[in-house]
């Protein structure tokens, strides 16, 4: 199937083609066409499957073309002439809030639909500003939302469609109770389309409350690594660790982007001086970091400005940046789930990757709890300055292992 074989507003094609897509992902394929249709849709995806397309696609299309205009016109009776919200997107972190509005303005250039944004961390005095006359779709996280509501500058009545993205990270992160509330703001009748990379007790409980006759879309369990992505662990010392990480990333082809994870805020800023001082040039980005601060390591990051950024789990979900060729676990995840999310950073849309863990002694049981997710071994290597004194390869392991591959 080609996107112009979907029964898509041409206006839509066009930007799609001009942005290079021509084959839509597995997960647009099963969602769009219920999604154009009207169907609520229960969908769960492993992270880099295309998500944000699969929703911003068929709004832009069913806005555009009036499909709900019945519900439309009825729920304008009475209002200002202020352009109504029609979407509302909620997005657990401000990244990925930023990341679909930027998806919607490249999908829907050629229409004059009007989009806009809100979330925390900033100054709300320009969000507001922004939407003076209203605006059609609006993406946001869950406190800003609320905010706003109360204070009267949004009117969330008027919502024909709402997305709830990341679902499980929004139960992760404490938004549950928000999400709840902003849900009491809409109205009753409405399309609702609900993505979630796996789906616990509480987030499934949710989408009991939510949808009606959902159409579910499965694509890539959570427990799936891309087939492009290229995995290694590395066994050292603890106390060798950012010295073999210094080393590493000088082996790999310059200008390379690579993305590195640290489990804790101030384990990446201190990562990220101690790399700066091996003559690294790095960023960091965390919760603790202003929006701003956030924001500009990102565009330092994705402009090439520097090679290395240096990340907690914000990033791990949803960040969508393009040519990350290498991901480095500095510290393995407690939680084998967030091993997938993390890796998946690179090896998108077709492309290869190479994912690279450094393990020390305590971390060994994580690196089981992530083989058993995945369902196969992690191949070890030992071809490096600072192997762990304590940990001897199998013969099978000390064949394998080999240096991260120079790509071309």
């Amino acid at each position: 199937m080609k996107f112009l074989d979907l029964p898509l507003d041409k206006r839509i094609i066009q930007a799609i083609d001009e942005l290079g897509y021509t084959t839509p992902t597995p997960i647009q394929i099963q969602a769009i066409p219920p999604a154009l249709e009207g169907r609520d849709i229960l969908g769960t995806a492993q992270t880099g499957t295309g998500k944000t397309c699969a929703f911003a696609v068929p709004i832009l299309h069913r806005l555009e073309n009036n499909v709900q205009i019945s519900i439309h016109n009825a729920q304008l009776k009475g209002k200002s002439n202020k352009r109504p919200l029609r979407a509302l997107i909620l997005t657990p972190t401000r990244e990925l809030a930023i990341q679909i509005d930027e998806s919607f303005e490249k999908y829907g250039r050629f229409m004059p639909l009007k989009t806009g944004l809100v979330m925390g961390g900033v100054s709300a005095v320009n969000q507001i500003k922004s939407m003076t006359g209203g605006v059609d779709i609006l993406t946001a996280t869950p406190g800003r939302f609320i905010d706003l509501v109360w204070q009267g500058h949004i009117d969330p009545t008027t919502v024909e469609i709402f997305v709830l993205d990341e679902a499980d990270r929004m139960l992760d992160m404490g938004f549950l109770p928000d999400v709840k509330r902003v849900v009491e703001f809409l109205p009753k009748v409405r399309q609702t389309l609900f993505f979630s990379a796996t789906m616990p007790p509480e987030v499934k409980k949710l989408t009991d409350t939510l949808l009606i006759n959902p159409v579910r879309v499965a694509v890539a369990p959570v427990s799936a690594t891309a087939d492009r992505i290229e995995q290694w662990v590395m066994m050292t010392d603890k106390v060798n660790k950012i010295e073999l990480l210094a080393w590493a990333l000088k082996q790999i082809p310059p200008r390379s982007s690579t993305l590195v994870f640290t489990r804790t805020k101030h384990g990446a800023d201190k990562l990220c001086r101690k790399l700066t001082l091996a003559g690294i040039r790095c960023r960091a980005i965390h919760g603790d970091k202003s929006q701003g601060a956030r924001q500009d390591a990102l565009d330092c990051f994705k402009q090439g400005k520097v090679g290395v950024l240096v990340a907690t789990d914000i990033a791990a979900r949803g960040i969508d940046i393009d040519g990350i060729a290498y991901v480095f676990n500095f510290e393995l995840p407690n939680e084998p789930e967030t091993y997938v999310h993390r890796i998946g950073r690179t090896g998108r849309a077709g492309r290869e990757g190479v994912a690279v863990s450094l393990c020390d002694i305590d971390e060994t049981k994580y690196l089981a709890d992530i083989e058993k997710l995945i369902g196969k071994k992690v191949p070890v290597e030992q071809n490096h300055p600072y192997t762990m004194k304590n940990f001897e390869p199998t013969k099978k392991e000390a064949k394998k292992a080999r240096p991260p591959r120079r790509r071309k």
